[in-house]
């Protein structure tokens, strides 16, 4: 119990401190009082005035609104919480956001963002007592394509199939901002990864020459497949190639002696199959419906097998590459004995075909009407995936509300759930190989 001298005493003591804003104190920031939100339908940006002095005096974007100051000064300019590229980052002293894609300002005098010790250094443009910061004003026809990354549809982006012939803008920017790409710098990031190759394999180990073995003769545009899947990091691009070059020396099965035919028709079987149309994130998504499969008919190295060819086709597509993939694979039906067949090596192997072998981005992986029985063989992969990978797996049983929240019923085959005809695998292979000839359709 309190005694009333030191209910007084703890009555007439200071105010708790309140939480800092993620600001340093040499912004000048406008008071609590100054700031009014709006609707979170607006543009969500951050205003910049200055005062008497001089110095900016930056708003503080909360989540679903927008900040406008309210008081005296003149708003010369408007920015973004979008990442700059590593380069701006070390040039302007300006912090980049976090793995959700927030941001925030930082002047000098900070420490920068970056898993290197060198990033992680103080700025030597200025300090604390200066009072100055520098800042990248973003022009509004950027702000208006970052408006329309959050509200697109099926019908924005480009074909499936084929090479891409012009990028989207919405797409470049994305291209921009999630993986740090810039056009002025491209040919020069290209440049670097293929120096890095030849430094490698100049070392005599063995694995480093069969990477410049097998990339030799390659074009640029080889290499930017993997530099962008590595968001234009130069040495974790160069890991990456190291992993595409090992998983076909690991498993040489996948692609030694392939047939052609023989893909074909795992890929007509639908195992896996390939929407023609892309999801409203600009992702191919991959299909896999394992109710019918027969694993003595069609084997499970044939099914990676037809995986291996269909993501090395799709990925010559500029916008595949910079949007990624979505998996849904379908487990009604799935019975104990398909369970019982399924081997670890086979798992494993598949998830070695995901992780770090593919200059491809796997943003998701939804398992739809799954048995009971289906977490044994889930309990058997799972110690496989990195974490990375298994925040993106989404099991969702029959309770698909959450499933159609990202995916459109409009865009799946009616064995998916969705409002098309169901799903035909011959369309797809006539996609990837060409119409079959009438001898062809004789043969078979």
């Amino acid at each position: 119990m309190w005694t009333m001298a030191e209910l007084r005493t703890r009555n007439e003591s200071p105010a708790r401190t309140t939480r800092q804003a993620p600001l340093h104190s040499h912004l000048n920031l406008s008071a609590a009082t100054n700031f009014q939100t709006a609707g979170s339908t607006e543009r969500r940006r951050t205003s910049v005035t200055r005062d008497s002095k001089s110095h900016p005096r930056v708003s503080l974007p909360l989540s679903g609104c927008t900040i406008k100051p309210n008081g005296a000064g003149g708003a010369v300019g408007s920015l973004w919480k979008f990442p700059l590229s590593r380069r701006e980052v070390r040039a302007s002293g300006t912090r980049r956001p976090d793995h959700r894609g927030r941001g925030c300002l930082e002047g000098p005098g900070q420490r920068k963002w970056g898993p290197s010790s060198s990033e992680d250094s103080v700025s030597s443009r200025g300090n604390m007592s200066e009072g100055v910061g520098t800042f990248r004003m973003v022009p509004e026809e950027e702000q208006e394509l970052r408006c329309q990354l959050e509200r697109l549809t099926t019908k924005d982006h480009g074909p499936v199939f084929g090479r891409c012939s012009q990028l989207p803008q919405h797409t470049l920017q994305k291209a921009k901002d999630e993986l740090n790409e810039r056009e002025e710098t491209r040919e020069e990031v290209v440049r670097e990864l293929q120096e890095l190759v030849r430094e490698q394999a100049a070392t005599g180990e063995e694995l480093a020459q069969a990477v410049a073995e097998r990339v030799q003769g390659r074009d640029s545009a080889f290499f930017l497949r993997f530099i962008r899947a590595r968001k234009f990091d130069v040495g974790r691009a160069y890991e990456l190639l190291r992993g595409y070059v090992h998983f076909r020396l690991q498993y040489p099965e996948l692609f030694d002696s392939l047939s052609l035919e023989a893909i074909r028709c795992t890929i007509e079987a639908g195992y896996p199959g390939v929407l023609p149309s892309r999801d409203k994130y600009g992702r191919v998504v991959m299909l896999f419906n394992i109710e019918n499969w027969d694993c003595e008919e069609i084997t499970f190295d044939e099914i990676l097998q037809a995986y291996c060819f269909i993501l090395e086709k799709l990925l010559e597509n500029e916008e595949t590459q910079i949007n990624g993939f979505c998996i849904i694979e379908n487990f009604k039906g799935f019975t104990m004995q398909q369970a019982a067949g399924l081997r670890p090596s086979d798992l494993r192997k598949m998830v070695d075909m995901l992780q770090d072998s593919f200059p491809a981005r796997f943003k998701a992986i939804h398992f739809i009407h799954q048995p009971w029985y289906f977490t044994t063989t889930y309990n058997v992969v799972k110690p496989f995936l990195k974490s990375k990978l298994l925040q993106r797996v989404f099991v969702h049983g029959d309770d698909l509300s959450g499933f159609f929240q990202e995916i459109d019923e409009n865009i799946l085959p009616a064995d998916f759930g969705g409002s098309l005809p169901k799903y035909d695998g011959k369309v797809i292979a006539e996609q990837l190989f060409g119409p079959r000839t009438q001898a062809e359709d004789t043969a078979f």
